[in-house]
């Protein structure tokens, strides 16, 4: 899986370094099913997405909406297992993190991601 950086350039914020990108039928089907936990600074980029859910998962998620220029849309805090995001047409991909990770970053609506490899 290929990983990126995520950044808020504006903000002088690192989001993550070992965001995975799930950008195929497999990867996007399984996402983080399996895992136990996030760490700090790992998440996983869903592309395409128009919303998620944390069925089959074993811990919470803080969840970013994206647009297709990869502005933040909407955020879900600490998104407990077994719980879906709506689905939304102007969403292009979804950021997954770590929970606590939108309030420790301050990412708001609005905020212009970056991604770098």
């Amino acid at each position: 899986m290929q990983y990126l950086t995520v950044t808020i350039p504006e903000k002088a914020v690192t989001v993550g370094s070992r965001i995975g990108l799930a950008d195929t039928f497999l990867s996007r089907l399984f996402g983080l099913l399996g895992k136990s936990r996030l760490d700090d600074g790992a998440g996983l980029l869903i592309r395409p997405s128009s919303g998620v859910h944390t069925m089959w998962m074993r811990f919470a998620i803080d969840v970013v909406a994206l647009d297709k220029n990869l502005r933040v849309l909407r955020t879900w805090h600490r998104l407990r297992p077994w719980r879906l995001t709506p689905v939304s047409f102007r969403t292009h991909c979804v950021l997954e993190l770590a929970p606590g990770q939108i309030q420790q970053h301050n990412i708001e609506p609005g905020d212009q991601l970056v991604l770098s490899t």
